[in-house]
């Protein structure tokens, strides 16, 4: 089975093309939904949150997502930090998932993908692009935020254009290019490559 990443900058359209690929059949692991799950559930990873950002961390037992936010789009090394803590944990989380998975191939969708050891890991990695203009747009409408605030979290990715070109394979959805065709090829060309 071939272990397949699914990478871009914050609103590239990632979620939209793996869940493509899910209709497709192809089992998704949503990295970041998965991180914000194990901030919440595990005790350990728990503890090292508390220890670096304060009590503040917690609300109710459940991780003050925008505390944590307002600090970490603000101090690069307390991201850097919270990031050597959740990483590990959930890459561990998503090697055990792949390899209760049966089908061809899986995909691992993430953000930070070459940003964190989970490359490493992959056996190809497919990158979502998306002009930063129409990224910042759709960021701002589906978070309604500022340009600012959406440039700031930009900010801490790895540049888009170092990002697509470290990845095999590239899907553009820029609007103008139909993104349905390019997933379609895509996955028949993993599937024989998985054999």
């Amino acid at each position: 089975m071939l272990k397949i990443g699914l990478t871009g900058g914050m609103g590239s359209g990632k979620t939209t093309v793996s869940k493509i690929f899910s209709v497709l059949g192809i089992p998704v692991f949503y990295a970041d939904e998965a991180a914000k799950n194990i901030m919440n559930e595990n005790a350990a990873l728990k503890k090292g949150i508390i220890n670096l950002f304060g009590k503040e961390a917690y609300v109710n037992n459940m991780l003050n997502r925008k505390y944590i936010a307002d600090v970490v789009f603000n101090d690069k090394f307390k991201l850097d930090q919270l990031n050597a803590l959740v990483h590990p944990v959930t890459i561990a989380a998503a090697d055990e998932w792949a390899n209760a998975q049966s089908s061809a191939y899986v995909i691992k969708e993430a953000a930070l993908m070459f940003e964190s050891p989970a490359a490493a890991s992959l056996d190809y990695i497919i990158g979502v692009y998306a002009p930063q203009h129409l990224r910042l747009q759709r960021v701002m409408n589906r978070d309604n935020v500022s340009r600012e605030a959406v440039l700031a979290r930009m900010n801490n990715q790895l540049d888009e254009t170092i990002k697509m070109k470290l990845c095999d394979f590239v899907i553009v959805n820029d609007e103008q290019t139909a993104v349905l065709p390019q997933v379609l090829d895509l996955h028949k060309k993993l599937l024989e490559m998985a054999g």
